[in-house]
């Protein structure tokens, strides 16, 4: 009979995940869903589910921000992190602490060697039973779980949802989810649920959504039909239409998160407040407050130094297209430096087709996982579609070299772009946030 492995600190439990498992992803709920069974978990607060291929993360810090200024204690589960596991899970707005991570991984690992059934999970099934148990645990109001990957099938999915949304839909992990957006559709679809609320914020959904939430009796919100929203170059306003009752913000600041498409996100998460109002109240303040205040590393994070620093982890077309129209939108600058680390699924083409008009300089870069591209790999794949002339491209071993050499060659009035992966942004703000002092300021 199998007993319980255990571990004293966080870094060897998860190392331990990553072993478990033949394979890194292997999506499906039977065998996450049996260990949840034995460990009983389960919520009495709201939970609001987000799935969508960009705008994620985005969406759920709005929520956070914006229901604890309401007074409500929060429990928000993203990933992947950026520098430290313990970023996935924040309780009330903080990171949580290790210790109770260690203490729940314990839990998952006795349950999944309940009585000699062992059951296999994967790294991510791990660690989001891990996490849930400590948010079970843990007293909260309200609880905003991202999906990791796809919706149907993926382990946050063995909890149902008061609330569903899904974001912008496009393709990404298509040799998992479908090679289409209508099938990518159906697998964010599969966290509706029967006469519950889902908010569709994006403006062209897959018909594969709307046949979905027709199918299962969920109560669709959708943007453009069911809630709207319009802005100028000052502010910005959000309403319902009559059928939903009248509920209407105006006057409102544009969300602290930089961005075009941040309206959107932003949108489905007032039409997910509004949907919920009911067992979550929130003020007018309350939403000015936490639209103005919420903050989330790595989306379009321009930090302010000579040169400006943009920390952005798009890593899918969809995502860095997004990326080069705000990149656009800044103004004019007279070089723009690229630091690029990628996987290498990724449409590879795609995003430096969009972005090359933009860049003048590359530093490609090696991650630290077998997933990724080498930095020589992503640089043959930018020369052979590459027609510019005069553009330069280096390889580093990894992005803090890669950060340092575009600083090294970069004047005040340039701009440094990182970008790619979450691994990539990460791997920059490993000893915290960088502020650039390009070395023309000190001749």
């Amino acid at each position: 009979m199998n007993t319980p492995t255990t571990f004293e600190a966080l870094e060897d439990w998860l190392a331990y995940c990553e072993r478990l498992h033949p394979t890194t992803i292997e999506l499906g709920l039977e065998r996450v869903r049996r260990v949840a069974r034995r460990m009983q978990i389960g919520f009495d607060c709201p939970v609001i589910t987000v799935a969508g291929t960009n705008g994620k993360g985005s969406t759920c810090a709005m929520l956070e921000a914006i229901l604890l200024q309401a007074g409500y204690r929060t429990g928000v589960y993203t990933s992947p992190h950026l520098v430290r596991f313990e970023e996935r899970l924040r309780l009330s707005g903080e990171p949580v602490d290790a210790t109770n991570l260690i203490a729940a991984f314990a839990r998952v690992e006795g349950a999944r060697v309940e009585n000699g059934r062992e059951v296999s999970l994967t790294y991510f099934e791990f660690s989001t039973l891990a996490i849930l148990e400590v948010m079970a645990h843990s007293n909260l109001d309200v609880v905003i779980l991202e999906v990791g990957l796809g919706g149907r099938l993926d382990a946050v999915n063995i909890i149902d949802p008061d609330c569903a949304i899904i974001t912008s839909i496009d393709l990404d992990h298509t040799e998992l989810l479908g090679q289409d957006r209508e099938r990518i559709g159906f697998e964010k679809a599969g966290i509706m649920r029967t006469e519950r609320p889902v908010v569709v914020s994006d403006p062209m959904p897959p018909q594969s959504v709307l046949d979905r939430a027709l199918e299962v009796g969920a109560d669709l919100w959708r943007l453009g039909v069911d809630f709207h929203f319009s802005g100028d170059k000052q502010q910005w306003a959000w309403s319902t239409a009559p059928k939903r009752g009248i509920r209407r913000y105006s006057g409102l600041a544009y969300p602290a998160l930089r961005g075009a498409n941040q309206l959107l996100n932003a949108s489905g998460v007032l039409a997910a407040l509004a949907a919920l109002r009911a067992r979550l109240p929130v003020t007018a303040q309350a939403v000015r407050n936490g639209l103005a205040l919420v903050e989330l590393p790595g989306r379009f994070q321009i930090v302010a130094g000579q040169p400006v620093l943009v920390l952005d982890v798009a890593h899918n077309p969809h995502a860095v297209a997004t990326l080069a129209a705000n990149l656009d939108a800044m103004g004019f600058f007279a070089n723009t430096h690229a630091v690029m680390g990628a996987m290498a699924d990724k449409d590879l083409e795609r995003m430096f087709a969009t972005l090359s008009p933009l860049v003048e300089h590359w530093y490609f870069t090696d991650l630290p996982l077998a997933r990724a591209a080498s930095a020589a790999a992503l640089q043959a794949r930018w020369r052979a579609q590459n027609t510019r002339k005069g553009v330069s491209d280096h390889t580093f071993g990894n992005p803090q070299e890669a950060l340092l050499a575009a600083l090294a060659s970069a004047d005040p009035a340039d701009r440094i772009v990182v970008f790619g992966s979450f691994h990539t942004v990460g791997g920059v703000l490993q000893h915290g946030l960088p502020r650039l002092h390009a070395k023309h300021l000190n001749s």
